[in-house]
Order: C-alpha cells, then sequence, then structure tokens
C-alpha cells in the first residue's frame, strides 16, 4: 500500500561506498570497517523506492560505519520497486493535509502506472524472499546476530520480521500498514522511530501497539523496546528528508543515531 506521503522525499548527498553482490540474490554490501569478517549484520529493508533510490545505500554505507559491522540492503523488490525515483516529491512538514486533488493525481500518474509491481510485492512475497535471502547469507557468512530496519514499507515488513526466529532485534521506522496481532507476534527487542504526523501510524495504533509491549512487563514475554515521536515530522523523514528544514534536519540525525544506539544495545556478540 502507497500514498502521497510515500512518493515524497529528497535525496541525500554523496554516493555509496558498497556494492551490489550477484552471488547474495544483488543486494547492496556495505562492509564493516574492521579487518576480520563481522560476527554481525544488519539489514536495511527499503521504502517504497528500494534500492534505485540512492539514499539507502548512502544510509547503509554510514551504518556500517558507525556499527562496525555488515550492512545489507536486500532487493526484495526482486528489481520492481513499488514507485520509481522519478516520482518523488518535495516533503510537505507535519500537519499540513493531503487534499483530495494530491490523491487524485497519485492515483492516476502514479498508483495506477505502478499497479504491476505493488501487486507482485505482496507482504507474504517480499517475506518469503527475506527468509530466502536471510538463509543465504547464513549459509556463507554465518553471522552471530543479525538485526533489521526499516522504513516505510520495510518497516512494516519489520514488524512481520520481528514475530520469526530469523532475526535478533528489529527497529521499525514509520511504518506502512500492519495489524496489532502482528505486534502482538514480535518476539524479539523493538525500537519504534515515530513521525509526529503519520497517514498509516496514527496516534491511537501507536498507542495500542506501545500498550502490547508494556503488558509484557514483569513477565516472562517481556521484551526490550521503545517508541520515540519525533515533533514536527511527517512519514518519511527518517529515510527521505528534506535537509533545509532544520526541525526535520535534526529529526533525520537523531533518529539515525537511534538506530546504531539500538543495535549497539541488542546486538552484542
Amino acid at each position: 500500500m502507497t500514498c502521497p506521503r510515500c512518493a515524497e522525499g529528497v535525496l541525500l548527498a554523496g554516493e555509496p561506498t558498497g556494492s551490489i553482490k550477484a552471488d547474495f540474490q544483488g543486494a547492496y554490501y556495505a562492509p564493516g570497517p574492521g579487518e576480520g569478517p563481522s560476527k554481525r549484520a544488519v539489514l536495511y529493508l527499503t521504502d517504497a523506492f528500494g534500492m534505485p533510490l540512492k539514499n539507502c545505500k548512502i544510509m547503509a554505507d554510514e551504518m556500517a560505519k558507525h556499527l562496525e559491522c555488515d550492512v545489507w540492503i536486500p532487493d526484495y523488490f526482486n528489481g520492481r520497486p513499488l514507485l520509481p525515483v522519478d516520482a518523488m516529491a518535495i516533503p510537505d512538514r507535519a500537519g499540513v493535509k493531503i487534499s483530495w486533488w494530491q490523491w487524485v493525481k497519485f492515483i492516476v500518474t502514479i498508483g495506477i502506472p505502478n499497479l504491476p509491481a505493488i501487486i507482485s510485492n505482496t507482504p507474504s512475497v517480499v517475506d518469503k524472499r527475506i527468509e530466502s535471502f536471510i538463509t543465504l547469507l547464513q549459509e556463507k557468512r554465518k553471522y552471530e546476530k543479525i538485526g533489521a530496519v526499516g522504513y516505510c514499507f520495510g518497516g512494516s515488513t519489520c514488524v512481520r520480521l520481528g514475530g520469526t526466529n530469523l532475526v535478533n532485534s528489529v527497529i521499525i521506522c514509520h511504518p506502512g500498514r500492519f495489524t496489532l496481532d502482528e505486534v502482538k507476534a514480535i518476539k524479539v527487542p523493538a525500537a519504534w522511530v515515530c513521525a509526529e504526523d503519520d497517514i498509516f501510524f496514527a496516534d491511537s495504533l501507536r498507542n495500542d501497539s506501545e500498550a502490547v509491549f508494556a503488558a509484557r512487563k514483569d513477565t516472562d514475554k517481556f521484551i526490550d523496546y521503545e517508541f520515540v515521536v519525533y515533533k514536527g515530522t511527517a512519514h518519511g523523514f527518517a529515510t527521505r528528508p528534506n535537509l533545509e528544514l532544520p526541525e526535520i534536519k535534526q529529526a533525520y540525525e537523531d533518529a539515525f543515531s537511534q538506530v546504531v544506539e539500538w543495535f549497539r544495545k541488542t546486538l552484542v556478540v
């Protein structure tokens, strides 16, 4: 599922320094800076633009440096991301409502032309691709721990991934659609990067999701968690930020730091 907010964003400065690995299903690889093999890895699950949008690769490179571990971006859209990069528009601040005309324009010019890609990338399909990728990764690299961070579409994918035995920690950034039952199934440490204004992640759903984790306190089902709401932000700020807006630039940097600190805390080897 996509919306006009999913098509908003700005390109980050710089160019990626990692590489595409054909023997890892075409995944992007940002190696850790250490001399020896990395004992842990992070999967970066992209937004609807997929790997053609360079932001994810630039961010993966920076994560690899800060975390001193390998970071991978699986091609879980199988070469057919939900949205083309040239559809991206400048995002608004939080609180700016989507007009009916924006919805119509989005559906006619972006939604309908990309319907085949949307249909070919249903949650059940991408989940199988991710499972296949992680299995391949472990066969060849044998990481002791794996974390996953997802943005938008990738965020809702991380919600589901947190309910499997495939990863050891997840970070969910302004996610797309998911259900409360999927939240209840999460069994690994989970951090949430939340926009103040999010069409997919309303305050009521965020509060209900946080209540699921809070209810586990003082029980054997408790897992570490955190929810951080970034004031003045809208859906997409943590991966496609308009850095010309001071409050968005600060929120983007703080959200990136949250990701790094969470994995430092929960992916100890």
